[in-house]
């Protein structure tokens, strides 16, 4: 996804030049910033037309901006999952490594790799398998007008929207893997805190594959009762939690389902009618997830089937200053993995 919601503040300083407290904060402190040798020498406005416009962050995705600084040079997020995957996906030193990323975004992404994948393999002793996929224009929904009918644009062309990352579940879909790790492209820490996040990823697919083989177990009992073999014949997931330390966001729930039973999901607040349960909330949900879609037999689940199509949302959106309603489909996280086996664990905060 595009950044231009973390730059809010500094879009309105370069409109109406007012320096409150977070513009002096973040220009007294911009030198600490993985980009802040590219704003050595400029006054306050030309450091923040340079950063938004000339060096273009007001519109690149957040996988491109310099996140962290090293002695070798700063990374993005892009190149630290690079970094990631070489310390705990690696296998007989391989590593796969999957960006779904927006159509506009897509050539961005290819060259920022491909510019630096031969240093990092040789730097990191793996050789890397990139691939990339797009959220499919099948998956948009039609957008509507706060009265409910349909949304035109100026030239009163019906307006589709991307239906949200629940989307994903197509592009999750078609992976061809045993175990797959998920996380968001800027959820990625500076080298000196990746100890915690690599032991507890192998800490998660290591709780994963437990499960999986008592599950597979389970299903070799020829007396197994039918409900237990349809519960059990499902896609699996272990999700890390964190401490919900008041971040804004979704979080682990038991949800009582309609026939009485107790499952376990993830939900965003506009899934829960009573906000005060989501402000008491235990945990937090950083998206931090490991996956297996296989059965028994090693064929893959067909991941749409397992989706709470019930579980999608509208939201308030805006086009060329018309106020409009947007239908999101059940969240990757959320509904569209609604009806998978799923298993919490806590992780430290240090990895989020």
């Amino acid at each position: 996804g595009a950044a231009s919601r973390m730059f809010k503040n500094l879009f309105e300083f370069l409109e109406d030049g007012k320096k409150t407290d977070f513009i002096e904060k973040f220009l007294a402190e911009k030198d600490r910033f993985a980009f802040g040798p590219e704003l050595a020498g400029l006054d306050a406005q030309e450091a923040v037309s340079h950063l938004l416009n000339g060096m273009n962050y007001g519109n690149l995705p957040k996988g491109l901006l310099l996140f962290h600084s090293y002695v070798d040079g700063p990374r993005t997020p892009a190149l630290e999952h690079l970094v990631e995957g070489a310390m705990y996906a690696a296998s007989k030193g391989e590593v796969n490594i999957h960006f779904t990323v927006s159509h506009e975004h897509l050539s961005l992404f290819q060259s920022h790799i491909a510019e630096h994948q031969a240093a990092y393999e040789a730097k990191l002793g793996v050789k890397f398998h990139i691939s990339y996929s797009e959220q499919k224009p099948s998956t948009d929904t039609l957008a509507a007008n706060p009265d409910g009918t349909p949304f035109r644009t100026s030239d009163g062309k019906l307006l589709f929207r991307p239906g949200g990352h629940g989307a994903l579940i197509e592009n999750l879909n078609e992976q061809n893997a045993d175990i797959i790790f998920i996380k968001n492209i800027d959820n990625v820490v500076p080298d000196r805190l990746k100890s915690d996040t690599i032991r507890y990823k192998q800490l998660l697919a290591g709780v994963l594959v437990m499960e999986q083989k008592r599950i597979f177990a389970a299903l070799q009992n020829p007396y197994l009762p039918h409900e237990e073999r349809v519960r059990l014949s499902r896609p699996l997931r272990v999700c890390g939690v964190v401490k919900n330390t008041g971040e804004p966001g979704g979080g682990p729930f038991l949800v009582r389902e309609a026939d009485g039973s107790i499952s376990c999901q993830i939900l965003e607040s506009s899934q829960i009618s009573d906000t005060t349960l989501m402000q008491q909330a235990t945990h937090f949900n950083p998206v931090d997830l490991v996956c297996a879609t296989r059965d028994a037999a090693g064929n893959p689940y067909y991941l749409p089937d397992f989706v709470d199509e019930k579980t999608g949302f509208i939201s308030h959106k805006s086009k060329d200053g018309k106020e409009l309603l947007a239908l999101e489909l059940p969240g990757l996280w959320n509904g569209a993995m609604s009806r998978w086996n799923t298993i919490f664990v806590e992780v430290p905060i240090s990895t989020f």
